[in-house]
């Protein structure tokens, strides 16, 4: 039986690795070789990694990689991507080489408008808090100006604050609702620095207002935290060309659109599609999230939050045919940043920054979004024509053949096999036995 450890935070990283492995594992001295494999070579690239989180033990790689040809607003990319799951970066690729000579990909970014909230608790007259907060505004701005002070020399800052009465659903519960601007920076320690000093503000001056009763002054700040619903800070995708230019030689050009507008409608439709054809877009928009060094839960809770926001959950891409032109386009909320946090520390994202051209927060925004709608273009494409098998299955394959023990002559073999035949667990499994024996 596992007991609990003292003081385990404060052990080297071996002693945390040898008391993991004796006390977890079947093999320790197998976990202990594991682990210390996956060290980076570079000391100091290491001692980088060690100090991102805490109880470092090693490090967990996924693979690293490229889509090329993407062309977004005339400018030609090659986007990196971080992800595990078998096909993403192929039909990426796919995707951007297929729009490459239809005019590329058009972006368009649509706000910039960052979010965070000051929760508390008042009882008293809702017209006295709102005159209260009216009175106060310069009070935030000022107390809180030595934080703000770098931001706006660069043309950010505070935008609003506002009081929002939300004692219908919970009594007594209102909150200040902040927008801000934080132009490259992601800005999440900027926002919550300046929302902890307008909760301190609200308490002090709410001590002092003349028109609150005793109990009116005693407002209690439960909370102040930035939110990851970003609804004003998206950015839109589109691609379009005629419909004779689409070259889909499976169905027909004229089937493969109206198809695609009907995968479109039916993810608007209906929500239990509509999370799996959003997924396919994350698959995208992560992948680069995660290369750039951005917060993919962050950006995961938000996007699926304003996938809600007609009050059932639905597609985040759309799709059209007018007269003759088949337009597909994407509206999503990126709260993105290119400096700070681990762009400025973890190597990786500093090469994919400088491979996508040292780009702004705003540019960054439109680089993700195409991402999206490229995978999604290129999922909805396989699931319309041929079925989302056929080549999910031959990129899945090579992870199959390691699983099954195949050396590097088994593997040729069996590629070349399956190009013909169709790729499953149980066929490569069969595939394999019957090579091995003849």
């Amino acid at each position: 039986m596992h007991t609990p450890i003292e003081g385990f935070s404060k052990l080297s990283k071996q002693e945390k690795i040898d008391w993991l492995a004796t006390a977890y594992t079947a093999d320790p001295e197998a976990t202990k070789s594991l682990l210390t494999r996956y060290w980076n070579q570079d000391a100091g690239v290491q001692k980088i990694h060690d100090e991102f989180i805490e109880n470092t033990l090693s490090n967990y790689y996924l693979p690293f990689a490229i889509a090329p040809n993407f062309l977004i607003n005339n400018s030609l990319y090659a986007i990196p991507m971080a992800i595990e799951e078998s096909s993403v970066v192929a039909a990426a690729s796919k995707a951007a080489k297929f729009w490459l000579d239809k005019g590329g990909f058009q972006t368009t970014v649509l706000g910039t408008e960052k979010v965070g909230q000051v929760h508390f608790m008042y009882y008293g007259e809702k017209q006295k808090l709102q005159s209260f907060i009216d009175l106060i505004q310069d009070n935030f701005r000022t107390d809180a100006a030595g934080i703000t002070k770098s931001m706006e020399k660069r043309g950010g800052g505070i935008s609003a604050i506002e009081l929002r009465d939300l004692s219908g659903k919970l009594e007594g519960y209102y909150q200040l609702h902040c927008t801000f601007e934080t132009l490259d920076a992601m800005g999440a320690n900027f926002i919550n620095s300046c929302l902890e000093q307008f909760a301190k503000t609200l308490k002090k001056e709410a001590l002092t207002y003349s028109e609150f009763t005793e109990k009116e002054r005693n407002i209690e700040v439960v909370m102040s935290i930035l939110s990851n619903y970003v609804p004003h800070c998206t950015v839109r995708a589109e691609v379009s060309c005629p419909i004779d230019q689409l070259q889909e030689g499976e169905i027909g050009n004229e089937t493969f659109a109206k198809k695609m507008v009907q995968a479109v409608n039916i993810a608007k439709a209906e929500p239990h599609r509509a999370v799996t054809h959003n997924k396919g877009i994350m698959n995208g928009i992560d992948a680069v999230i995660l290369a750039t060094g951005n917060d993919f839960r962050a950006i995961e809770a938000g996007v699926h939050a304003y996938a809600s926001k007609d009050g059932s959950y639905s597609s985040l891409t759309n799709a059209e045919i007018t007269n003759g032109i088949f337009h597909f386009w994407l509206e999503v909320p990126l709260a993105l940043g290119t400096v700070g946090g681990l762009t400025s520390l973890h190597p990786m994202v500093k090469l994919s920054l400088e491979i996508l051209k040292h780009p702004t927060a705003k540019e960054l925004m439109q680089i993700v979004a195409v991402a999206g709608l490229a995978q999604n273009f290129a999922a909805l494409r396989s699931l319309v024509t041929t079925g989302i098998q056929k080549g999910h299955m031959k990129m899945h394959l090579l992870n199959l053949l390691n699983s099954l023990g195949a050396n590097e002559a088994e593997k040729k073999a069996l590629v070349t096999h399956f190009k013909t035949h169709t790729v499953s667990n149980a066929a490569a499994r069969e595939a394999l036995e019957n090579l091995r024996k003849s």
